[in-house]
């Protein structure tokens, strides 16, 4: 018997590291990516005017604020002349032109998205979120953002026009990567009636991958576990995302009963709490009721990143038979589905109805929330089985980042007794 547990454990740390290693692929999302397309919908004295869509076809990845960056590098020496819906970061070097000045003539300019309270003859259809774009699950509905963009001293035939290269999506920091633009089949646009279809005059298409490893060398959650039927809990493993520095010289983490206090760094590096296991974002797993035919679980997450809150955040559970198991999530939004891996899983997100989509930052205060959200989680008994392990979730996702387990000998084991 210890011999078997043993193999389990070293099964589960040699998992663990491929789980997080190999998240360029994520089996149960393969095809999700973020595409950028490029219609040119006009041409002008000296270039063109191009629609640019951010298309989110990822099922749990979001953009969250400060929200995404887009840059390319010219192929020539285009420069834009205007832009709605969006703007660039730094206008650049535009002295050699008169009368008529551009809107940048950066070589490799930086485009970010328009504040929502933009005025409305400066947007476009699905601008101006902050650079916020949702999961093409939870809220397909702004799994997109657009800005037009007029480009001069470009080509203004489809010949020649050379496609921008070199495009680096930032969301809002690392762990995109971008493959070159690739022209496709003009998009079609169906009039409001229905009755008449237009068509761009060049589309190109850009596609972007997202990185685990790319985005952050470590993890960035990790999952601890606990069951009424054994007061032991499984704690999230020590250094799980990161180790503790004991003298704290380097500002590593910050103390629960000091709080941060007044912190002036822009940088998007998350400033976390101490604990053992040094990640921003925990999520507990608690089998809490053992009902005739149902087992009731309570779910935990808990922000403890100073300096973000969590919005539009999202919890991925993977599980056997999930989607055949669970009956209803009681606080927030839900959906099952199986994978094109024949994976099935569960996938929850905040409702604003019931003000838990927002999960705010350690010590901060958003609305008067709290720095967690919770839900329970109602489960029939159908091929669960407490002690097969069925009752805890096989692997978690949190903003689609894998979240780090408990070892497999560290689970709440189940006592002498028939439950």
């Amino acid at each position: 018997m210890g011999l078997l547990i043993l193999f389990f454990f070293f099964f589960f740390l040699i998992f663990s590291c491929i789980s997080y290693n190999s998240t360029a692929f994520d089996p149960l999302d393969p095809t999700g990516n973020i595409t950028i397309k490029w219609d040119v919908v006009a041409w002008s004295p000296d270039g063109y005017v191009a629609v640019v869509m951010i298309n989110n076809f990822y099922k749990y990845r979001h953009i969250e604020a400060p929200g995404w960056s887009l840059q390319w590098t010219w192929a020539e020496k285009e420069v834009i002349w205007d832009m709605v819906g969006a703007q660039t970061t730094e206008q650049g070097d535009c002295s050699s032109f008169k009368g008529n000045i551009p809107h940048s003539c950066m070589k490799n300019p930086t485009v970010v998205d328009l504040l929502p309270e933009t005025p409305y003859n400066q947007q476009i259809a699905n601008c101006c979120k902050g650079g916020v774009i949702s999961s093409s699950v939870s809220d397909p509905e702004n799994s997109a953002s657009s800005f037009q963009i007029g480009v001069g001293a470009a080509g203004t035939t489809n010949s020649t026009v050379k496609l921008p290269k070199n495009f680096t999506l930032k969301a809002p920091g690392p762990g995109y990567t971008c493959g070159p633009a690739q022209t496709v089949q003009p998009t079609k646009f169906v009039s409001s009636d229905g009755r008449r279809f237009t068509q761009a005059m060049m589309t190109w298409r850009v596609v972007c991958t997202y990185s685990q490893f790319l985005a952050r060398k470590t993890p960035a959650c990790c999952v601890s576990l606990s069951s009424y039927y054994n007061n032991t809990v499984a704690p999230c493993p020590t250094c799980s995302c990161a180790c503790q520095n004991k003298n704290n010289t380097s500002g590593s983490c910050v103390d629960r009963k000091t709080g941060l206090g007044k912190n002036n760094s822009s940088t998007i590096a998350p400033i976390v709490q101490c604990s053992s296991h040094m990640c921003p974002s925990q999520v507990h797993w608690h089998v809490m009721v053992n009902e005739k035919k149902y087992w009731q679980v309570k779910i935990t997450v808990t922000n403890l990143n100073y300096k973000i809150n969590s919005t539009h955040w999202n919890l991925v559970i993977q599980h056997p038979n999930i989607d055949k198991l669970v009956v209803t999530v009681l606080s927030f939004n839900y959906k099952t589905f199986i994978s094109p891996t024949d994976d099935t899983v569960l996938m929850m997100w905040g409702a604003k109805k019931k003000k838990n989509d927002v999960i705010i930052g350690a010590g901060g205060s958003f609305d008067g929330g709290k720095n967690h959200v919770q839900s329970e989680v109602l489960l029939r008994k159908t091929g669960l089985a407490l002690e097969k392990g069925w009752a805890f979730p096989e692997r978690v996702f949190f903003n689609g980042d894998y979240c780090i387990m408990p070892p497999l000998d560290a689970y709440p084991y189940l006592p002498n007794t028939d439950i």
